[in-house]
């Protein structure tokens, strides 16, 4: 046998190797940047009078005009503004029926998700305020943070939905809490966490039955175990 015929398949198996891995790292690169696209939807697309916007942000709002046709899940639709927060639809809504809501609500300032210590507590009553507006019935209101192992994005962002039929059915069976102030949110589930020995949580709110609201946390996503979360 031919040197070359013997180290031609061996040539072709490295080629391989560092394909596959290139492929990988780029791969990895690429879910790394997109766990940053809310993050970049707040410093990018906000003002539409900034230099360059329509190159800089890859979701415009509507109104910027950077395009003359918008596709629902590229373009930007915001709900509510105010000095310290935003709220936007959730691009889980296009497709659906005007019935579906799914909104988010994000702190300007970066901060990560509920393991942050800088995580704001007004941002549950702003939250709150905006859903009210877009749900009939304040009883099916509900405000969700994921886990960090559950999320997608690593800007807080509560999402704001509406409860499953048969949700309330299970807060009997599950660690929950009653707050009067939605501003002791955070701290209210912190002490639930603390209680049931849970480094990672995720936090549900609705309304009490007795008044006020119920706190509940949970290690799974309260939003796909609660609430409507898709359409489809």
């Amino acid at each position: 046998m031919h040197s070359q015929d013997f180290t031609r398949p061996v040539r072709n198996v490295i080629i391989g190797v560092v394909a596959s891995l290139s492929l990988i790292l780029s791969g990895t690169a690429a879910m790394a940047a997109s766990r940053e696209a809310l993050w970049s939807v707040i410093n990018n697309c906000l003002d539409i009078s900034a230099l360059d916007y329509c190159k800089v942000c890859k979701f415009p709002r509507r109104e910027s005009r950077c395009k003359e046709e918008f596709r629902c899940e590229a373009q930007l639709e915001v709900w509510s503004e105010s000095s310290n927060y935003i709220a936007m639809k959730d691009r889980k809504m296009c497709g659906c029926t005007e019935e579906f809501v799914h909104g988010l609500a994000l702190p300007r300032a970066q901060v990560t998700g509920v393991e942050d210590p800088k995580r704001p507590s007004g941002i549950w009553k702003f939250a709150w305020n905006v859903a009210l507006k877009r749900i009939s019935s304040e009883n099916t209101i509900a405000l969700v943070v994921n886990p960090a192992q559950h999320r997608s994005q690593d800007q807080l962002h509560v999402h704001m939905v509406r409860l499953k039929d048969n949700a309330r059915k299970s807060f009997s069976k599950l660690s929950i809490a009653r707050t009067e102030s939605l501003d002791r949110v955070w701290e209210i589930a912190r002490e639930k966490a603390i209680d049931l020995k849970l480094e990672d949580y995720g936090i549900l709110v609705t309304t009490h039955t007795d008044g006020g609201f119920v706190v509940l946390v949970d290690q799974e996503s309260p939003e796909y175990k609660f609430t409507e979360a898709t359409c489809r």
